[in-house]
């Protein structure tokens, strides 16, 4: 209610404040110009409140503008009585001009709002497509290797040592966790795109937040290797946070790796900033890509299905603990990609590594 009020007094204020504006002028210009055909200026007065708070507001202005007009500039003035003939034609047409005008501007400021609106709709109706079409592949994959193992497990005629059937066992659980990142990802983003994240920041050491990513890899984290010098200080960040960023870093480079290649992660500090370097041996990201790739839904030319998210949060969550992700370029004879995270270090983090 309070809010209606104020828009109904900025209006009556607006109007008013437009007729005035109008008037103004006219006086300003009698001087250069026939007073009766400076009259259409009011006709602005009209359109600008007409567009901007719609024609209830219009047609008082048309009026109000008329009355003014005939009251100050038409002879005689200072009342309302017309002594020539033509000034009531005249004053009859810039009413009536004045409301047609209000009405087309009401109308146009109608028919843009609705095309915003359906503009909008249209967005979110191809948001929605790409989100389907994107996580299509993702879920698919987990889902085949989940159910081809549970019916080799449960299907008598197939006998299975115990090995086989750890392995098997250890497939089903590697796959679920690869689906609780997916629906962590579109959480995860959801929440980012919803407005600036909400952290609890604390003292990390990086070894910590690293090993906490690889525990959730499982088995696939048994190709990393890590490279940690032991004078790397401390980071004051959300953990959650960053453990989704690296998580995401080094399940992409997973993804574009061979399965007999290894990945390397190495941490280093200086200047005050914290930086986790996570190298792959895939095919490498053209330069045209290596921004495209962190906007969500996005993938390189290289990259094959996907949703395209994991790196879209990892530069998100990183972005909201001060830091920041990019691809570095990398030299055309070591092939692969690097991606770098970097975190502020902090100064209590610089007191322990030196005590």
């Amino acid at each position: 209610m309070e809010s209606k009020w104020r828009r109904r007094s900025a209006g009556v204020a607006f109007s008013i404040g437009a007729v005035a504006v109008v008037t103004g002028a006219v006086y300003a210009l009698r001087p250069i110009a026939p007073v009766v055909s400076l009259g259409v200026l009011y006709v602005l007065a009209v359109v600008a409140v007409a567009v901007v708070f719609g024609l209830a507001y219009a047609i008082p202005v048309s009026v109000g503008s008329m009355l003014a007009f005939n009251f100050l500039f038409l002879p005689p003035v200072h009342t309302f009585a017309l002594r020539e003939s033509e000034n009531w034609v005249a004053l009859a047409v810039y009413l009536t001009v004045g409301v047609v005008v209000g009405e087309l501007a009401t109308r146009s400021r109608r028919l843009a709002r609705e095309a915003v609106e359906a503009e909008t709709l249209r967005q979110a109706d191809a948001v929605k497509t790409a989100v389907l079409h994107a996580v299509s592949h993702d879920l698919r994959s987990p889902l085949t290797a989940i159910r081809a193992a549970s019916e080799g497990l449960d299907n008598p005629a197939v006998q299975l040592d115990a090995r086989e059937r750890e392995e098997l066992f250890e497939t089903i659980g590697i796959e679920v966790r690869r689906l609780e990142r997916l629906v962590e990802n579109l959480l995860d983003l959801s929440r980012l795109e919803a407005g600036p994240s909400r952290r609890t920041p604390e003292l990390w050491t990086v070894d910590a937040l690293l090993a906490s990513a690889l525990e959730q890899l499982g088995r696939e984290a048994d190709r990393v290797e890590t490279d940690i010098p032991v004078e790397v200080g401390l980071v004051r960040v959300d953990g959650p946070q960053v453990h989704r960023v690296l998580v995401n870093l080094i399940e992409n480079a997973l993804k574009f790796s061979s399965p007999s290649d290894p990945i390397d992660i190495t941490v280093e500090d200086g200047g005050g900033r914290v930086r986790v370097r996570v190298r792959d041996r895939g095919p490498g990201i053209p330069e045209s890509d290596r921004e495209r790739i962190f906007d969500p839904f996005e993938r390189g030319s290289t990259s094959g299905p996907g949703s395209g998210l994991g790196l879209a949060i990892a530069r998100g969550f990183a972005e909201a603990n001060g830091g920041r992700v990019w691809v570095e370029p990398e030299a055309e004879s070591s092939g692969g990609s690097t991606f770098v995270l970097e975190l502020p270090a902090t100064e209590e983090g610089a007191a322990l590594s030196k005590s």
